[in-house]
């Protein structure tokens, strides 16, 4: 048996019953996501002081930059947000992603420049960016058709490769790139809540293997081929759950 379906099989065998159960269940799994996910980001948030927040919602000692200590909080207050959505088992659409942006981004956008341009948490891009190499991403007037085109699309999968399907999803909407900034934080927590709702164990992807995880996005928006990110996210997950 593979690591990857000891994992799944070991993920399945916990009977989720309310929110709390998911949590105990993520109790290792969430702080170093959002630690993980903020560093990505550019943001140094100690281990202790991730899982403190989400263990008790304080911080006791913090003395680094309270904008990165501002990112931890809105991760937990987006875990928050969609732990009953995901026992629910809840379609994602283009409103959840608008919300789940708007939790997550609401300190980055009081920042001067994205005031003066008009650009707000929880809402599209105004105008466009470059998000890579001669690239801009969707046009800023065509992010609504192509996001909720790309929602219908995944929300409708029944099929029984879910990190093929994540991979599309994520490697799709960073291709997208709907908002002025956030675009990274929000996918990778849209990929977890395409995992979560369908009884796979969500993933994170290591700062430390960032470059690697970079190429493969590079690689879907020139060839729109995601088996490497989903080779790429069957590794990062067993690199955490099997440990």
């Amino acid at each position: 048996m593979s690591t990857y379906t000891s994992i799944l099989n070991w993920w399945q065998s916990h009977q989720l019953r309310c929110p709390c159960d998911l949590d105990r269940l993520l109790q290792r799994f969430n702080p170093r996501f959002v630690r993980e996910s903020c560093l990505l980001e550019g943001w140094d948030i100690p281990l202790d002081t991730a899982e403190e927040v989400f263990r008790s919602g304080t911080v006791s000692q913090f003395s680094g930059d309270p904008k990165a200590l501002l990112q931890l909080y809105t991760q937990k207050q987006c875990y928050e947000y969609l732990r009953e959505k995901i026992m629910a088992r809840d379609d994602m659409d283009t409103f959840l992603v608008l919300e789940i942006h708007r939790i997550l981004t609401s300190g980055t956008y009081a920042e001067p420049y994205y005031l003066a341009s008009g650009e707000r948490a929880g809402e599209f891009k105004k105008q466009d960016y470059v998000t890579a190499v001669n690239a801009v991403g969707v046009p800023a007037r065509d992010v609504g058709k192509e996001l909720d085109q790309l929602m219908e699309e995944v929300s409708g999968y029944c099929g029984s490769d879910l990190l093929r399907a994540a991979a599309y999803l994520h490697a799709r909407f960073e291709n997208i790139h709907p908002f002025a900034a956030g675009n990274g934080a929000a996918g990778r927590v849209l990929v977890n809540f395409f995992l979560l709702t369908r009884d796979h164990p969500p993933l994170l992807v290591f700062s430390q293997d960032q470059d690697r995880y970079y190429a493969c996005l590079t690689t879907f928006d020139q060839q729109k081929d995601a088996r490497p990110l989903a080779d790429f996210f069957q590794e990062q997950l067993e690199k955490f759950w099997k440990q």
